[in-house]
């Protein structure tokens, strides 16, 4: 056999692999576009650049070279990336949810729904002065704001309301969602951009800002050294201190006639005693008015047998019970003065249900934090060990959720929250909560990030091969350009707005407002770009905030636009 024909045939897989559809050429072909991506990602102009959003122009840029792409894997992909990255968002913003929506929920909510309705009206007003008809109308509000499940809630809309046209038209929904996505990821991130320069913001400035508002949410422990000096006080049990300051409050330590022990709720006060009190400040306060004055004896630094010591809960017997259920001090003649919870520390109360690494201060004897240490795991070999079977079932859990059919009154089909509402809202649960029964949802911070930049990378690179194969044609023949830029109009115009109006009137922090942007806009690479600026959760925190209720207004509106136009 000649040379080059041998050749030829050592080469025969490599052949395979470049030219032929296969489910490894797809492979193949989405890492190329990744890594594309996160080189054009890295080019920063005058600081500035696009971060993980480089994964989706370079999916575009690739897509017009038409490599062969094996349809069923690159829609699984895609599902999957997008999936795996809310997930991951709603673990990590989970256990600061609930307190952050009490605080400023509605106010956001109701920016978040007035960029919505702003986008809606946008849209509506292009499509009586440019004629536009239902069917790309309703495409371009799905790429401007980049949102999938609404261009889905359309096109079944369409098919639902207008059987017979709905093959002529579902065509003009993908390629008005395709014009108008690139600019709408892009858009979110330039308002940004251009919001940060507006205001001279910086950065590290709004992140320490928003870090004294959660301190004011979660207000973090301090200690207080106090005498008694009420006699109302004397011979009453301690437990009386917090029946009338609240359970929030832990004495861990008593100075009497120079010994120095760990009280219990029984145990009877006496003027003269010094105590170390562990609390918010507020309640610190209050603790002193009614007890008598600070004492000039610090009971941290007074010699005695007694030691503080850092404990991990990380055994699944104790998962899930209460600190009154285990009831340590009796057991161990220990006090839990702090416990730190996904970075954030808090003085426990009895009702307080322990979860997977929680991080325990307990002050007392030294044999006896052992002794309570074995009781509760502490073993850091453990958190570092990766839980996936709850990560699943919490998947499958949002998944079920997703589909799940909403009935709404007066429209003839359900509406459904979707691939990326559903997990979020599962996932919200389980960072808030902690497990499935015996089973944690505890993940490690450095896995967790892993797991979301992966998806989201996989997710941009499939929506760029998918939508760049016809970006090039639609822009250059037809209404193409004019398409681009009213999805650049509906994208910008309601964004910027609401972001001012946050600035301006409500006096909210930037990270906050980019979270916003991002959520408003269910736009996962401008929260990407937006995490990328400084280490804070408030982008993500928000961004989770808002998503649950614009996901379903934007499935609600799209379809909405379908019922009052269609023709």
């Amino acid at each position: 056999m000649p040379l080059w024909a041998r050749i030829q045939a050592d080469m025969s897989w490599l052949v395979d692999l470049l030219l032929r559809d296969s489910t490894a050429h797809t492979m193949l072909i989405l890492a190329l576009v990744i890594v594309i991506g996160m080189a054009i990602g890295r080019i920063r102009v005058r600081g500035i650049g696009f971060g993980i959003a480089g994964v989706l122009f370079a999916g575009i840029l690739l897509a017009n070279f038409r490599p062969l792409l094996n349809e069923p894997v690159i829609d699984f992909v895609k599902d999957f990336g997008l999936v795996l990255f809310v997930f991951m968002v709603g673990l990590q913003v989970g256990p600061g949810f609930f307190a952050s929506f009490r605080r400023q929920g509605l106010q956001i909510n109701l920016l978040a729904a007035a960029i919505v309705a702003g986008g809606v009206l946008v849209a509506v007003l292009f499509h009586f002065l440019f004629s536009l008809d239902v069917a790309t109308t309703v495409g371009l509000l799905a790429g401007a704001v980049t949102n999938t499940p609404s261009l889905g809630a359309a096109q079944q809309a369409l098919r639902d309301a207008a059987p017979a046209a709905a093959s002529g038209q579902l065509p003009l929904t993908g390629l008005g969602y395709a014009v108008a996505y690139p600019f709408g990821v892009i858009g979110v991130i330039l308002a940004m951009v251009l919001l940060r320069h507006l205001f001279r913001v910086r950065i590290n400035d709004e992140a320490e800002g928003f870090r004294r508002e959660q301190a004011a949410i979660f207000p973090p422990p301090e200690t207080l050294n106090l005498e008694v000096q009420n006699p109302q006080l004397s011979g009453q049990p301690l437990k009386i201190l917090a029946d009338v300051v609240g359970p929030d409050i832990v004495i861990s330590r008593v100075l009497r006639r120079k010994q120095l022990f760990t009280p219990g709720n029984d145990t009877v006060l006496q003027r003269g005693d010094v105590l170390l009190a562990v609390g918010a400040r507020a309640k610190l306060k209050k603790l002193r008015l009614l007890v008598g004055k600070e004492s000039r004896v610090d009971l941290k630094k007074y010699p005695s047998q007694l030691t503080v010591t850092r404990i991990v809960v990380t055994r699944k017997e104790v998962l899930g019970k209460s600190l009154a259920e285990l009831q340590l001090r009796r057991r161990y003649g220990v006090n839990i003065t702090r416990i730190n919870r996904a970075g954030v520390e808090f003085v426990p109360s009895p009702g307080v249900h322990l979860q997977f690494g929680d991080r325990l201060n307990v002050v007392g004897a030294e044999d006896m934090a052992r002794q309570l240490a074995n009781l509760l795991g502490n073993s850091l070999r453990h958190l570092e060990f990766p839980n996936i079977l709850p990560i699943f079932l919490g998947i499958l859990a949002g998944v079920v959720l997703g589909s799940l059919p909403i009935a709404i009154p007066g429209l003839p089909f359900p509406l459904k929250l979707g691939s990326a509402g559903g997990p979020l809202i599962v996932a919200i649960l389980l960072g808030r909560f902690g497990n499935i029964g015996r089973f944690t949802a505890y993940i490690s911070t450095g896995a967790n990030l892993m797991l979301r930049e992966i998806g989201i990378a996989l997710f941009l690179a499939c929506v760029g091969l998918r939508a760049g194969a016809e970006f090039v044609p639609v822009l250059v023949r037809g209404r193409g350009l004019t398409w681009l830029g009213l999805g650049a109009v509906i994208t910008l115009v309601p964004v910027l707005l609401g972001a001012l109006a946050g600035r301006l009137l409500l006096k909210k922090n930037y990270l906050v407002l980019c979270g916003l942007m991002a959520g408003s806009m269910t736009d996962p690479p401008a929260l990407a770009f937006a995490n990328g600026y400084v280490n804070s959760d408030a982008p993500a925190l928000t961004y989770a905030t808002v998503y649950p209720l614009v996901t379903f207004l934007r499935i609600l509106s799209a379809q909405l636009l379908v019922l009052f136009f269609i023709r």
